[in-house]
């Protein structure tokens, strides 16, 4: 595994050693655990389960080999489990955003922020770890593994195990450049390889450094009609940081995957025994039949109502008899443990099942009850974003802190009783984020308190300028 220190030893002029350790650092990636445990999971997130949808059935001739199944029913069913889960917990955590203690961070940090954070936290929970550039004025996303975007190779120091340096590479197709840049402290560089095969002879790759290595803030001036370089400035620190779905900093289709799975092969059995007849046909003086023979007779038997049985030369009974053999299938079983294993998942993975919480109206303290565990995993992942936070303020050079707002099904009214009963307990500002929080207002917090300050002032205003009675009573007799 390469390091920082490896890269440090390399001559920065060496432009061609430098690009054999790009390559060898996005192959050592590739060929990672955390790699093909980020691919196994985006697999999973969109439903594409890779245990289920690989499952081949097979059946055993009369030489004893086994050969494809392809005469019953084979459903490969894949659950939604995982997406729905890492979707749960990344936007409890932050759909509504980060609340900021200086209003001016919001918009330093750009109008994209929240929905880029969204994003690095759903390729976090799905590969274990995520990371976020910040490009001088938004944040980019760079997942470990993606089907669709540039997929990003760590080098961390050897020393302190921090992220100092890495690689983002992308590639349309096979036959397409390798395009890469590598983040560096003191700036970036871009190269490039190409596969050629010209005149039909051997096929040879040919590189090339795109762009210089050039510092992450250049500023330009125009004079007159041409843009004039004037500075070239790099971050306090490496602009680039690690934000991890958990402690553990593994990937959270860890440890649920074989539930998932189990889950999966037992759905997908039901409804292949369900769609192959109830009914088990015995065939007599048939022995000459082979297999296909017998596969045969039972799809015209489905399609036409009925079917002519030819036998073999080894038939030796008298004529050939059909005989149906209803079995009754163990559905309730096969129920029972799919339900199981549901309540499992949730469990195990401290997910909410919000059915149980629509099928019936709930208390506010039992509704509180039911988040407890999402929550508490909740809290475990909010210590990686704010530290992932921390780390992205630092290379913005903004002081600040980050609050979350968590999406949680309330019982609105009673929530709001409960806070308008201790409200001569608290200032009239925690009284109106209390139940503007409540009613999924949480951002037009500081808007509605300016209005309500506002219209005290005006009323104020008016009771100042109100004449006294008995200017009125002057005015009156007159």
């Amino acid at each position: 595994m390469y390091t920082y220190q490896d890269l440090l030893a390399i001559d920065p002029r060496d432009e061609e050693r430098r690009m054999d350790f790009v390559l060898e650092v996005i192959r050592q990636h590739e060929e990672s655990e955390l790699y093909k445990t980020a691919e196994l999971a985006d697999e999973y997130d969109r439903q594409e389960n890779r245990t289920i949808l690989r499952y081949q059935k097979f059946l055993r001739n009369d030489l004893g080999q086994l050969i494809p199944d392809n005469y019953s029913p084979n459903y490969k069913l894949a659950s939604n489990y995982f997406s729905r889960f890492i979707t749960q917990e990344n936007q409890y955590l932050l759909g509504n955003g980060v609340t900021w203690r200086n209003e001016a961070t919001k918009q330093r940090l750009g109008k994209n922020f929240d929905s880029r954070l969204q994003q690095t936290g759903r390729f976090a929970l799905s590969g274990g770890v995520a990371f976020g550039f910040w490009n001088y004025d938004h944040l980019e996303s760079l997942p470990v593994y993606s089907r669709n975007s540039a997929r990003f190779a760590p080098i961390f120091d050897e020393v302190n195990g921090a992220l100092s340096a890495g690689v983002q590479y992308w590639q349309i197709d096979k036959t397409k450049p390798l395009t890469a840049i590598l983040y560096e402290p003191d700036g970036h560089t871009m190269y490039a390889w190409n596969r050629r095969n010209e005149n039909n002879a051997e096929e040879r790759v040919y590189r090339e450094v795109l762009r210089k290595k050039q510092a992450y803030i250049v500023r330009t001036r125009r004079i007159g009609t041409t843009e004039a370089f004037y500075e070239y400035r790099n971050y306090p620190t490496f602009p680039i940081v690690p934000l991890w779905a958990n402690p553990r900093r593994q990937s959270e289709i860890t440890g649920i995957r074989t539930q998932i799975d189990a889950y999966d092969f037992i759905k997908s059995g039901f409804a292949n025994d369900l769609d192959n007849a109830q009914i088990y046909w015995i065939l007599k003086n048939a022995g000459g039949m082979d297999d296909a023979e017998i596969a045969q007779f039972l799809r015209q038997l489905k399609a036409l109502g009925g079917a002519v049985i030819q036998t073999g030369g080894t038939n030796t009974g008298g004529g050939s008899e059909v005989q149906p053999v209803p079995v009754n299938i163990p559905w309730e079983a096969r129920e029972k443990l799919l339900d199981r294993l549901e309540r499992d998942l949730y469990r195990d993975y401290m997910a909410l099942d919000t059915y149980h919480i629509a099928s019936g109206a709930m208390t506010a303290t039992q509704i509180r009850a039911a988040y407890e565990q999402l929550n508490s995993k909740a809290d475990q992942y909010e210590y990686c974003v704010i530290e992932f936070l921390n780390g992205i303020l630092a290379v913005a050079g903004i002081d600040d802190e980050p609050t979350f707002s968590r999406s949680a099904v309330v019982n609105a009214q009673e929530e709001i009783q409960m806070i308008l009963q201790a409200a001569e307990y608290l200032d009239e500002e925690t009284v109106t984020r209390k139940i503007l929080t409540v009613m999924g207002m949480a951002d037009q917090v500081d808007t509605v308190l300016q209005r309500k300050a506002a219209e005290d002032a005006a009323r104020l205003s008016k009771l100042s300028e109100k004449p006294d009675d008995n200017a009125n009573d002057n005015e009156n007799d007159n």
